[in-house]
């Protein structure tokens, strides 16, 4: 048993260079290879989670001014609709007062049109009875001439 005790040892103390370079390997593999890798990882994490919450902050942003710029579109739809409304209800009384004075001139025109042609019926009217009175005269100087000159024969 001495002897393997002895293997034992000699075994255990072949193994300290083995233990003490796996163990200056893990050391060196912590500081240069897993440090650094630690923190470029770390790092993207970081970079790729502030690319998504820039992302999503960039989408709400433009979330808001989408829903801002659709506010003022209505607004400017509304102010163009009002002023369009405004322009037809201003034709529209134009229009309404054209009318009217054109009715008002027409209706003038028409009491004119009246007036002169009973000035005219009025004046044809004497005319006319001018005319019957004159006619009446020469048809009773041409019967009675004749009835006198009959009569006057008769005497």
């Amino acid at each position: 048993m001495d002897e393997t005790l002895h293997q034992l040892g000699a075994l255990l103390l072949g193994s300290i260079p083995t233990v003490f370079l796996f163990l200056s390997l893990m050391i060196c593999y912590r500081f240069l290879v897993y440090g650094p890798l630690t923190r470029v990882l770390a790092d993207r994490r970081a970079r790729t989670e502030g690319a998504i919450e820039q992302a999503k902050a960039a989408t709400a942003a433009a979330a808001a001014k989408s829903q801002e710029y659709e506010a003022k579109l209505r607004a400017a739809r509304a102010k163009v609709f009002e002023a369009r409304q405004q322009k037809l209800q201003q034709w529209s009384r134009e229009r309404d007062k054209a009318i009217a004075e054109a009715q008002e001139t027409a209706q003038r025109q028409v009491a004119d049109a009246k007036t002169a042609l009973q000035g005219q019926t009025e004046a044809t009217h004497r005319s006319m009875e001018q005319s019957i009175d004159d006619l009446a005269g020469e048809i009773l100087q041409a019967i009675l001439p004749s009835n006198h000159a009959s009569a006057g024969r008769a005497s």
